[in-house]
């Protein structure tokens, strides 16, 4: 079935639902799409079907997920049931779908950036149940982005921050690869994603950079005596694989996004206000 989404960017009341409004990019999204109904895992937890939230007049913009890396391989019904399930549901409403996905649906072995017609070959439960989540999405966008980091809720940024203020030193891997997305940033481009033909888009920041130059970049731009030591993956020893390379580019038209840095600068900004 077709819906006309005459407003697509929520400037009619009623006419965008985000799930997973509690979330840092959840938050930014209801942000940029003021008018929209922001429901909390409170408000809707989506591994539980809901039929009195359908109307042929809703874009759903769905955030909510199960985001614990580590968590889902101690737990992967519990990530396929929120991942998978809990999109199947959002998609039962009938309405066309934003379903924000990662960067970890890439095993992270090639040598570039990956693209829209990469074949994803996940490592871990987590990106394999958000793989099957987007497979569950009919009609509508996948908007993959990577290492996302906003003013609110955990995230490697606020992470960091709080370290460096009680530690001289801090361990941080530094063969990962990626392009570290602000929120806010990623939350304003959703709206030329819904200009774009149903598809999947890489959005995520320009630059790349590892995590410790991330690091190192943070304790920078916050004015943070604290150094970064240079460690592996191996030597973190997570319980989840992770790719080594998550920068994600598009070939599909997908809007650009401003570097990694400025968004950095954005966030602390934002963050300073609070």
């Amino acid at each position: 079935m077709e819906h006309e989404i005459a407003d697509p960017v929520g400037t009619g009341p009623g006419r965008v639902l985000i799930t997973g409004a509690g979330g840092q990019l959840g938050t930014a999204l209801a942000e940029a799409f003021p008018e929209a109904e922001a429901l909390t895992r409170a408000d809707w937890d989506v591994t539980r079907p809901r039929t009195d939230l359908v109307t042929d007049s809703y874009l759903v913009l769905h955030t909510a997920a199960w985001t614990d890396v580590d968590g889902a391989e101690v737990d992967p019904e519990g990530a396929a049931r929120a991942n998978v399930e809990g999109t199947r549901n959002v998609v039962a409403l009938g309405a066309p779908v934003v379903y924000f996905s990662t960067d970890y649906v890439f095993d992270g072995l090639k040598a570039g950036p990956y693209v829209e017609s990469d074949e994803p070959k996940p490592l871990s439960v987590y990106g394999r149940t958000k793989l099957e989540g987007e497979r569950e999405v009919r009609d509508g966008w996948i908007v993959r982005s990577s290492w996302l980091f906003g003013w609110t809720s955990r995230n490697f940024v606020r992470t960091m921050l709080e370290l460096g203020a009680k530690q001289g030193e801090v361990g941080v891997v530094d063969d990962q690869r990626g392009s570290p997305t602000f929120v806010g940033h990623l939350a304003e481009a959703t709206k030329s994603v819904l200009e774009l033909p149903h598809g999947t888009y890489h959005v995520a920041a320009g630059g790349e950079c590892t995590w410790a130059e991330f690091a190192e970049a943070i304790f920078e731009e916050a004015g943070l005596d604290c150094r970064v030591r240079r460690i592996t993956t191996a030597e973190l020893g997570r319980p989840a694989p992770r790719p080594a390379n998550s920068v994600l580019r598009s070939e599909q038209g997908a809007p650009t996004l401003p570097h990694w840095r400025e968004g950095l600068r954005a966030c602390l900004s934002r963050l300073q206000r609070t």
